[in-house]
């Protein structure tokens, strides 16, 4: 059965101490503040939101994608209405600024910490953690971001699922960007997993869903594409008649108009 759709103002719980994301307490009831997907679980009861944009908080991993490179920062769009800035002391090492587009030019891809940020929403970045890095090869597959936490699964399920099934590398930022890293047809198979958690985020069981719906389009990857053979074998067929029926046409010619 699909999880409950809940809107702001529907009862979720009699228990304030289960009161979680996206509820507010009154008279000593839990109720939704936002239109979106019951969440319950044994000590917490919740809202999934429907949509919704990335608002960064810090400590928040992101990923960032450089539009702006000054003297002293680099400016990220880091899929929300904020901007990211990156300034080049939280750089791992000391950079001069004739460097910085050497380093990071616009366009690069960077897994980044949301290092700070303060009450006119000016954003810090942070790149001094071993498993901060610029992104060199593989995509980025964007979900809206408050999929996430269905991207991720339960305890990591899903996101555990994903890698195994594809064997892709996965690194999940919370702003809504997703880096995938493998073969091209796994890659190509673990973004329409991808696409089809985000639209199928309201369903129960999302994990073994997508688990069934992997299989089925590994196996239609494996399916044997039409033989161009045939195609050029029928086309041989079709100029070999062509050619006898203009013969035969000269020889009906030739004997009504004998010179």
């Amino acid at each position: 059965m699909d999880k409950k759709i809940v809107i702001p103002g529907d009862l979720l719980s009699g228990n304030v101490k289960k009161a979680g994301y996206g509820t507010y307490v009154k008279n000593d009831k839990v109720y939704s503040s936002l239109c979106g997907i019951e969440n319950i679980k044994e000590e917490r009861v919740g809202v999934i939101p429907l949509a919704g944009t990335y608002i960064p908080s810090p400590n928040d991993v992101v990923i960032g994608i450089v539009i702006v490179v000054t003297p002293s920062n680099w400016i990220m769009d880091i899929a929300s209405p904020y901007d990211g800035l990156f300034h080049v002391s939280e750089y791992p090492r000391r950079v001069e600024s004739r460097e910085m587009s050497g380093i990071l030019d616009v366009g690069d891809a960077v897994i980044i910490r949301v290092k700070d940020v303060d009450s006119s929403m000016k954003v810090e970045l942070a790149l001094k953690e071993s498993n901060l890095q610029k992104l060199r090869t593989g995509q980025i597959v964007e979900v809206a971001p408050v999929k996430v936490p269905r991207v991720i699964g339960h305890g990591g399920s899903m996101i555990s699922m994903l890698k195994k099934e594809t064997n892709c590398s996965i690194f999940v930022g919370q702003n809504g960007r997703i880096w995938i890293d493998g073969k091209d047809e796994d890659m190509e198979l673990l973004r329409k997993g991808l696409q089809a958690i985000e639209s199928e985020a309201q369903r129960s069981g999302l994990t073994d869903w997508v688990y069934n719906f992997l299989q089925n389009e590994r196996i239609r990857q494996k399916e044997p594409k039409a033989s161009t053979f045939f195609k050029n074998e029928k086309k041989d067929v079709a100029e070999t008649k062509e050619v006898h029926a203009e013969e035969t046409y000269r020889k009906i010619d030739a004997l009504l108009d004998p010179k």
